[in-house]
């Protein structure tokens, strides 16, 4: 199985492209595994600055049509030309994919570097993916290391400790845009119920900002303040709203946006100014309202240019971190890949003696001596397949995994074709007598007792 990923960030395209490369992604994964037999597994991680897809085929020469398949479907639902889409998404491979997400969950490719928002948005991908079935076993594990790798990166670097986000960045821009930096004094507008919209509320809670008022256009906003606090607007009372605030953040991201018509209309007998913060991927706020006259507008390109710069030591033990996580999950991963080579060696030789004992119960009945046997024969093969185990590990953690099956063909004829289930504990052990008997294929009730002696 490959691991793959198409990834179009804020570092390589234009916002713009990024959101609309998005459109759509929520059933992407689902049309993906769907429409392309060789996609066997996808997960999409969509954020306000990066849309990347991570897929898992079945062999490496299965990406390339892979590809081709997730570009036509996002083509088709975003409306752009095949070829600016694939233009648009840089393609990773085997251990790019593995330290790109591990970088990515951690913080280290955010516009706000070490922010902590990323990590949950992670989580969620793979939880809505597990959700949708989408999300294959190869995949899982991945994204479950790239969870552990941020919780490691944020315990044991500076970049926990400051707690950034873009939210906070964005929050703290508008503080030193203000007349007044007191949160306490302000109203705020939150356009959105999502993770950032849960986000920007828990911070501006934690800033002293309790006049706080939330719109969704989907109508969702009565349940988030209903666990959250703040008050609930609806269309009626979204303008009363707007007029008065202070600083109106858009984190919904939907099709509806305010116009900078209308927002000058709402707001022509409001005296005080208005910071409007857009850090919608899609724009919650129309860009003309930063040219209204008492509205300054922040955006997430804003946001990037005033993030703080990390010292570059926390950023080269972060860097160590991720590198030495992504090393340790692919030699698993590898020595995973033997897995069904084991299975198969392990099958052929309990095979060879299932069959040795079927002739020496069918001579000898199930008894002692035939017992005595077995469990001779069974703790043999369990010390013959030792070091052909150990080996396998230590060739998969090589990348010689292929050695290895080849060398059973050659050897014993055994043929490794479809992967298999990991191998759970040791060789079985060996049979009790009561299980013996059980189970033997002999019918030894007529079997004399000086036949048994005779045996033992």
């Amino acid at each position: 199985m490959v691991l793959f990923s198409l990834v179009a960030t804020h570092a390589d395209i234009d916002l713009e492209t990024v959101a609309q490369l998005s459109t759509g992604a929520s059933e992407l994964a689902t049309s993906a595994l769907s429409g392309s037999p060789e996609v066997t597994g996808a997960i999409v991680l969509a954020t306000c600055n990066r849309f990347e897809i991570y897929g898992e085929a079945v062999h490496a020469d299965d990406v390339e049509a892979a590809r081709a398949a997730l570009v036509a479907q996002i083509s088709g639902s975003s409306g752009l030309s095949e070829q600016l889409v694939s233009r648009s998404f840089s393609t990773r491979t085997g251990t790019e994919v593995t330290k790109h997400l591990f970088a990515v969950s951690s913080g280290l490719d955010s516009a706000v570097v070490g922010e902590r928002e990323i990590a949950g948005q992670v989580r969620r991908a793979l939880i809505q993916a597990q959700h949708e079935g989408t999300a294959s076993s190869g995949l899982v594990r991945l994204f479950q290391a790239a969870s552990k790798t941020a919780k490691d990166v944020g315990a044991q670097t500076a970049l926990g400790s400051r707690g950034l986000s873009i939210v906070s960045v964005a929050l703290d821009l508008a503080a030193d845009l203000s007349e007044n930096a007191d949160w306490a004094t302000k109203k705020a507008v939150i356009f959105g119920t999502g993770a950032y919209a849960g986000a920007t509320m828990s911070l501006l809670r934690e800033r002293g900002c309790t006049d706080v008022s939330v719109f969704s256009s989907s109508g969702r906003a009565a349940g988030f303040v209903a666990t959250r606090g703040g008050v609930a607007l609806d269309e009626e009372s979204l303008p009363v709203a707007v007029a008065a605030a202070d600083v109106m953040i858009g984190c919904s991201g939907s099709d509806t946006r305010v116009e900078a018509e209308e927002l000058a209309r709402v707001r022509a007998d409001s005296p005080q100014p208005l910071i409007a913060i857009d850090l919608a991927l899609t724009h919650d706020f129309d860009p003309a309202v930063g040219e209204l006259d008492g509205v300054e507008l922040l955006t997430l390109e804003s946001v990037r240019l005033a993030a703080p710069q990390e010292q570059a030591e926390s950023l080269s033990q972060a860097s160590s971190i991720v590198t030495a996580a992504a090393k340790a999950f692919e030699q698993e991963r590898e020595a995973r890949s033997v897995d069904s080579a084991i299975v198969a060696l392990r099958r052929h030789t309990m095979n060879v003696l299932d069959a040795e004992m079927e002739k020496v119960r069918a001579r000898h009945g199930c008894t002692a001596a035939a017992e005595e046997v077995e469990f001779a024969l069974r703790r043999m093969v369990k010390q013959l397949l030792h070091v052909p185990t150990v080996r396998a590990r230590e060739l998969a953690a090589n990348g010689q995994q292929d050695e290895y099956v080849a060398a059973l063909e050659a050897l014993y004829g055994i043929s490794v074709d479809q992967p298999a289930a990991p191998v759970q504990g040791p060789v079985p052990a060996p049979l009790q007598a009561s299980d013996a008997e059980a189970e033997c294929p002999v019918d030894h009730t007529n079997i004399s007792i000086e036949d048994r002696r005779e045996s033992a």
